[in-house]
């Protein structure tokens, strides 16, 4: 929950979203500051007109229509070269042997994904001493990066996937030993 947003989802039927171009500096600082509910959002108040906004599709008719069969089209070779290339039959790896054999001291920290999709990135490796709110994996979930941040001082003890596994939500991927 942030002061712009009151329950716990962002958008509403009917919100429009813009999008804009920000430097790297800046997108780290909104991941930093955004789940804290520090970092405001623009919000702007507008009605929706419905037939401005037919009017606004008959007049651009041609140019969606275009827009649309030209995607259409990029799709479908898209679609081609995944059959050719064999990714249409999309068979999910199955991890479960390396979750279940792995083991750890009752003494150390896992640390599990919040959410299902895959490790995109691992910015540590064992042995490393990370600090509290570092970033220690990057996940990929709905074409979302999620940083997953240490909870404590520590040393990783353990990385349990690799880069690239397909990931569950609750599940354990790092293991941390506590710095005292």
């Amino acid at each position: 929950r942030t002061p712009e947003f009151e329950m716990p989802w962002l958008l509403r039927f009917f919100d429009q979203i813009r999008f804009y171009e920000v430097s790297s500096e800046e997108l780290h600082q909104i991941r930093r500051e955004f789940p804290q509910g520090n970092y405001p959002l623009k919000i702007e108040h507008e009605r929706f007109s419905l037939a401005d906004y037919e009017k606004f599709l008959n007049e651009n008719e041609a140019e969606i229509s275009g827009f649309n069969k030209k995607r259409e089209k990029a799709f479908q070779q898209e679609l081609q070269r995944w059959h050719i290339d064999g990714q249409f039959h999309y068979q999910e790896e199955d991890n479960s042997e390396q979750v279940e054999t792995a083991e750890w001291p009752e003494e150390h920290l896992a640390v599990d994904s919040p959410v299902s999709g895959s490790l995109w990135k691992s910015r540590v490796n064992p042995g490393d001493k990370v600090s509290l709110g570092e970033t220690l994996l990057i996940l990929e979930s709905m074409k979302m990066e999620i940083d997953l941040q240490s909870p404590v001082d520590a040393v990783v003890s353990q990385i349990l996937v690799t880069e690239g596994t397909q990931i569950n939500a609750g599940q354990a991927l790092i293991i941390l030993e506590e710095l005292v």
